[in-house]
């Protein structure tokens, strides 16, 4: 590292992006986005990558680093040169499109610039097209940018500066080899710059190595919550959460609410439950496009939205006054998450309610929250079915009141004295009928729960067999049925079951939820995987690597006890492994 190191404070009030020597277009592209002054890592972090020196930016997520490495590039790049220029490697396609994104609203002013977003799971087509044209920026995941590499269809050889975000995550996921090999495919001289939460020693070695004399800059965050936002949280199962939430959107009062999930498809799913039970709800994610994302957002802030269910990355940037109510649907696994979405309530002095909702097994997230923002949440019981149902009788009663003004009054008034003396019935079973009417089939008030059953003595249980590869049937978490697929990386190549989940679901598009078992043998594994993978998911997924190696992903041909062992007899290849659940 340099002897050059910089901790800077907080505040950074007395420096404004016109102080930073900064392209002038790019400085009207952040006024254009309400931009006013740099954050702590971008005012230390701008001025030594303006001067062409290498940066290690140690920084969490949400302190603005996109802004710190992307407004010096833009502001060096050359448009003449139809040529990758840049490449900033992320670890997930969701951090790709959101790096891409940014890049795009800060070179608004910027013409004959072009920004291409390369990540498994998207057609080639389309990378391919940008490819030719002559994209001088590229953002990408290190698979699909080593697919490029070797097909001839990137040329790193001229590059100017590259960018490694989140470092720390990508050689979490088992990308370290990935990285080292895109490395060593880039010029000897060229700019660099790395940002990570943390410094591991396989990041410092990564920067003993391939930076030249880097300035290292460390942005301490302080992780504390605002004091006008009330948080409190429920304990409750994972299958009993929609019904939780239902009871806490009748009851509680609210103008307007985000709900954080962890995975682009819960936002969808959940949204569209919401919509079922009469909630005004909807989605935003990374699949959205930008046009899309901000009908949303406007119809969140007309009045028009209630509810907006968002994954962390596409919340990035909101800033909606009507928030009152965040819910944390999904507990993050990092405090530094906890603060930022919480943070989207209690804006400009106004008072906020925050609402986690935890279960039995996720009692270590909460105390690490607790401990890390040294405020302990309050626990609060749901409401009852006692509580839901008066607060249904209360907005009936409501709603009549409203409609007591209306101009249609007389008319229907009319019509129902007509229905009264031609039928005989009395005005009370007129209106009751009419709301039965209005409800459309649908139950007024929540049933009673059904009374827990007695509680039986324990008996010893049997032991039971181990369970086996070849078991049947075989189904996953959220239901849907597991096959074995075979893949070409094994013990020899020191792979642990989070690198392969992290690559697997990266570049196939899957949640961790669709793993199954996986069995890690001598020179392969065994991985469970939803039975129905498309065909263009199963294409990427052979052309994924792990540790550097191709995995080859194929259908398992048979269980492992049918499987000839390599002497010919039942060798050490026939042992049954150990599994680890994922």
């Amino acid at each position: 590292m340099s002897d050059t190191e910089h901790n800077p404070e907080p505040e950074t009030d007395t420096t404004t992006f016109a102080d930073l020597g900064i392209d002038e277009r790019v400085l009207r592209a952040l006024s254009d986005v309400g931009y006013e002054s740099p954050s702590p890592i971008q005012a230390a972090t701008i001025p030594p990558l303006m001067s062409g020196s290498d940066v290690v930016g140690l920084a969490q997520t949400g302190t603005g680093k996109t802004a710190a490495f992307a407004v010096p590039i833009l502001s060096r790049i050359d448009t003449e040169q139809k040529r990758p220029q840049a490449l900033v490697l992320a670890p997930t396609r969701e951090l790709a499109l959101q790096v891409a994104e940014a890049f795009g609203k800060y070179s608004a002013h910027i013409p004959g610039l072009s920004v291409l977003p390369i990540y498994g799971g998207q057609a080639y087509g389309v990378q391919l097209s940008g490819l030719r044209r002559g994209a001088q920026i590229i953002v990408g995941t290190p698979g699909r940018v080593i697919d490029h590499l070797e097909k001839g269809t990137l040329d790193l050889s001229h590059l100017d500066y590259l960018v490694l975000d989140e470092a720390d995550e990508m050689l979490k996921m088992g990308f370290q080899d990935d990285v080292e090999r895109i490395l060593a495919d880039t010029p000897e001289y060229k700019q660099v710059a790395l940002f990570s939460a943390t410094m591991p020693a396989a990041i410092r070695k990564i920067s003993k190595q391939y930076l030249h004399d880097p300035v290292e800059i460390t942005v301490k965050t302080k992780t504390s919550t605002a004091p006008n936002i009330t948080q409190r949280y429920v304990q409750v199962a994972h299958q009993r959460k929609l019904d939780a939430l239902t009871r806490v959107l009748e009851v509680e009062t609210f103008e307007a609410m985000i709900i954080f999930v962890r995975t682009k498809q819960a936002t969808e799913d959940l949204a569209e439950r919401l919509r079922a039970r009469g909630f005004s709800a909807a989605a935003i994610n990374g699949d959205i496009v930008q046009a899309q994302r901000e009908r949303t957002i406007g119809q969140l802030k007309s009045g028009v939205l209630d509810i907006l269910v968002a994954t962390d990355v596409a919340a990035r940037g909101l800033d909606v006054e009507r928030i009152s109510h965040v819910v944390n649907y999904d507990i993050p696994h990092d405090t530094e998450s906890y603060v930022h979405r919480i943070g989207r309530t209690g804006r400009a002095g106004r008072s906020g309610e925050a609402l986690l909702f935890v279960a039995p097994r996720e009692r270590h997230l909460l105390k690490a929250i607790e401990k890390a923002t040294r405020q302990p949440l309050t626990e609060m019981q749901l409401p009852t079915v006692e509580d839901v149902n008066a607060q249904r009788v209360a907005k009936f009663g409501d709603s009549i009141t409203e409609s007591l003004n209306s101009e249609n009054l007389a008319l229907f008034r009319t019509l129902i004295e007509d229905y009264e003396r031609e039928h005989d019935v009395p005005l009370a079973d007129i209106a009751a009928a009419l709301a039965v009417l209005s409800r459309d089939g649908e139950t007024f008030l929540m049933p009673p729960e059904p009374p827990a059953p007695p509680r039986r003595e324990r008996e010893p249980r049997a032991e039971r067999p181990p369970r086996k590869f070849d078991d049947e049937p075989k189904f996953g978490r959220e239901g849907q049925e597991l096959a074995t697929y075979r893949i070409a990386v094994g013990k020899r190549h020191r792979v642990a079951p989070g690198a392969i989940v992290g690559a697997i679901a990266n570049e196939g598009g899957l949640r961790r939820s669709d793993f199954g078992h996986i069995s890690i043998r001598p020179d392969h594994s065994l991985v469970e995987l939803p039975a129905d993978l498309a065909s263009e998911t199963l294409e990427a997924l052979r052309r994924t690597r792990i540790s550097g190696v191709l995995i080859q992903l194929t259908p398992d041909q048979g269980p492992p006890g049918q499987r000839p062992a390599r002497d010919g007899g039942k060798g050490k290849f026939d042992r049954k492994p150990k599994r680890d659940r994922y």
